[in-house]
């Protein structure tokens, strides 16, 4: 670090020292163990008296912020200022405060009401015991609620789980304050780089999804006999959602497939006794004839990785994930209702 003081500024020089020093450790530049100029080095240096330095550093020494050790010289402590600077979530969390010191001015808070409201809820959450905030990130607000929920049931009460989807927090100022308040926002991995991009305050991590246990055994329970029509929403999506219709149901071998615009959609759908649509392709419903049954293509957050990518984050934020005592599969499918919203772009 740089150390200076600068005589044209109207502030003693004593003050800009101790202050220069202060925010070095606040703000991470000088670094816990890390050693100081000796006083009369550091007095050279800037051109005061020793005596300021000596005068500061004692200052400091009584603060809690450096310490001296016989034959080894002056150095940073291991203080609550200088374990918060090392942590990368620091400066962000001064961020979280000026956002709230200004949300409550523009609500008319005065600062006590500010300081009271802060106060009772640490009071509350002290009380509850730790929790880590999640975010939930998708595309689709019933699809990214059952992503939620089902991620929620799997790490237990030590977490909350909000859902967002990215046009909410894009067009809501509200949406976006709480997605850039949160611990972690999960989303998927084609989508982390955007995710970040809209929260530069808040830890962004990716996981899988994967078909979902009521999809598999529903693919897996038809009749060899029957003959399925696959509707996706997308192009793009189509062969991978019939590469898995084939592989839970490799008993069928009569599968056709199209979008909602291809042509002739009536006539292919005519053909088959079984619809397997994607979510998000819903309106495929309204085609059917009476009484042909229809199959939600639905996905769901893959377990191992919420076990692999997550459950570590809570851990280390001294949270033990709980999952819900019941099979993993059958919370599945309780969680995933109401049906999967989903594109092709949550899939990939």
């Amino acid at each position: 670090m740089e150390f200076f003081v600068d005589r044209e500024l109207p502030v003693p020089l004593r003050t800009q020292l101790h202050g220069l020093i202060e925010y070095g450790i606040a703000c991470g530049e000088l670094t816990p163990g890390e050693t100081l100029p000796s006083v009369r080095e550091l007095a050279e240096k800037i051109g005061v008296a020793p005596m300021t330095v000596s005068q500061v550093y004692a200052d400091l020494k009584a603060a809690g912020l450096i310490d001296a050790r016989p034959g080894s010289g002056t150095f940073v402590t291991d203080s609550l200022q200088a374990r918060l600077a090392g942590r990368a979530d620091a400066s962000s969390l001064h961020r979280h405060i000026d956002e709230m010191i200004d949300e409550s001015r523009a609500l008319g808070i005065r600062s006590a009401e500010l300081i009271s409201l802060v106060s009772a809820r640490i009071f509350y959450r002290d009380s509850i015991g730790p929790r880590l905030r999640i975010v939930m990130v998708g595309l689709f607000p019933d699809a990214t609620t059952s992503y939620a929920r089902f991620i929620a049931a799997r790490l237990g009460r030590g977490v909350t789980v909000e859902p967002l989807t990215i046009a909410a927090i894009e067009r809501e100022k509200n949406a976006k304050a709480r997605a850039n308040s949160a611990d972690l926002a999960v989303t998927f991995a084609n989508r982390h780089r955007e995710v970040a991009m809209l929260l530069p305050n808040t830890k962004v991590v990716t996981i899988s999804f994967t078909p979902a246990e009521e999809t598999r055994m529903a693919l897996a329970s038809l009749n060899s006999l029957t003959s399925i029509a696959v509707i996706s929403r997308f192009p793009d999506f189509l062969p991978i959602m019939k590469s898995g219709v084939q592989r839970f149901a490799p008993h069928i071998s009569e599968i056709s497939a199209g979008t909602l615009e291809t042509p002739g959609l009536d006539a292919l759908i005519a053909r088959a006794s079984v619809v397997i649509y994607a979510s998000g392709a819903e309106s495929v419903i309204d085609r059917l004839p009476p009484g042909m049954p229809a199959i939600e293509y639905r996905h769901a957050p893959d377990i191992a990785d919420i076990e692999r990518v997550i459950a570590p984050i809570l851990r280390a934020a001294g949270i033990q994930p709980q999952p819900a005592d019941m099979p993993a599969q059958k919370r599945a499918g309780d969680l995933t209702a109401p049906p999967i919203e989903m594109d092709r772009q949550e899939t990939q």
